[in-house]
């Protein structure tokens, strides 16, 4: 029942900022150039600063011991969704990128903290961390339907050199000072409000009713909220030897509906971004039901 209602905080907080931008946009003062400059400021300064917070947490045993599992899981939980996706959607880019990729950090975090503890918000922080940058390298080339000429130049990106900068911090142990530790929560704190305004101003441009009677969207919902999430449970399940609550963090990451920046991708490409903004909105309403749902199911099978 808490997670129920965490799930319903983080989702009426989510739709209190999509009227944020919708009504911006509907009394112009947000215009689709404005909704794009704030769709890179997301992407170039609040996401990496996200990633680097992430791993700027006490350091300890446990927690060291912790990191390598929860990268293999996590990438290993990516590449599945992945993997699915490409199967069932090889046709279709944007059902294909929205499938692949949760809403890990908004609607994950405050439920991984909530049930377990903020510590095991780590465990998830990889995840997190590579679900970021495969949908800028992996995300991007499905969405603009071309190849990349030299793919090692699609590593050198905001996400990845977020990931790499965590990375060091974390192995050095070096201990930023507090200003700069401030300015980063800051600016990380800024990820779903500037996501969910975006995509607000996308909303104000899409239509309801193709939203809910396009059969095709209950589909692409279907296969993020509950194929890829029991698939996770199985694969999950077999690695015993991690910690219950490593498993648990990680799949409460891989069952989240359809993260927004698919639709902020789709605008920077020049994608359908309002059918993107209609498979978020209808996979956050539908897993009012569906995440509690796999979650009791994990603790079932893993009890």
């Amino acid at each position: 029942m808490d997670n129920a209602l965490i799930i319903l905080r983080q989702i009426g907080i989510m739709f209190f900022y999509l009227a944020i931008g919708c009504l911006l946009f509907r009394f112009d003062l947000l215009t689709k150039e404005g909704s794009r400059s704030l769709a890179n400021l997301l992407i170039y300064i609040s996401l990496p600063c996200a990633i680097i917070q992430s791993f700027c947490i006490s350091d300890g045993p446990e927690i060291r011991q912790a990191l390598l599992p929860s990268l293999f899981l996590g990438a290993l939980l990516l590449l599945l969704s992945m993997a699915i996706s490409a199967v069932l959607f090889r046709q279709e880019p944007l059902q294909n990128f929205g499938a692949a990729f949760s809403n890990a950090g908004f609607m994950g975090i405050p439920l991984i903290s909530a049930s377990l503890g903020e510590q095991a918000v780590f465990f998830s922080a990889g995840f997190t961390a590579m679900l970021n940058i495969l949908q800028w390298t992996y995300g991007q080339r499905l969405l603009s339907r071309q190849k990349t000429k030299r793919p090692w130049k699609a590593l050198l990106n905001p996400l990845m050199v977020g990931f790499l900068i965590g990375l060091a911090l974390f192995f050095s142990r070096a201990a930023l000072p507090s200003a700069v530790l401030s300015c980063l929560s800051a600016l990380s704190g800024l990820n779903a409000p500037l996501a969910m305004i975006t995509v607000g101003a996308y909303l104000a441009q899409t239509d309801f009713h193709d939203m809910i009677f396009t059969a095709r969207n209950y589909w692409v919902c279907a296969v993020r909220l509950v194929l890829i999430p029991l698939m996770s449970i199985v694969l999950l399940s077999l690695f015993s030897g991690v910690s219950v609550s490593l498993r648990y963090a990680l799949l409460i990451a891989a069952c989240a509906p359809i993260g927004a920046n698919v639709a902020v991708y789709a605008q920077r490409l020049n994608g359908n971004y309002t059918y993107a903004v209609q498979l978020v909105c209808l996979s956050t309403l539908l897993s009012i039901v569906t995440m509690p749902l796999i979650m009791g199911l994990a603790g079932v099978l893993w009890a």
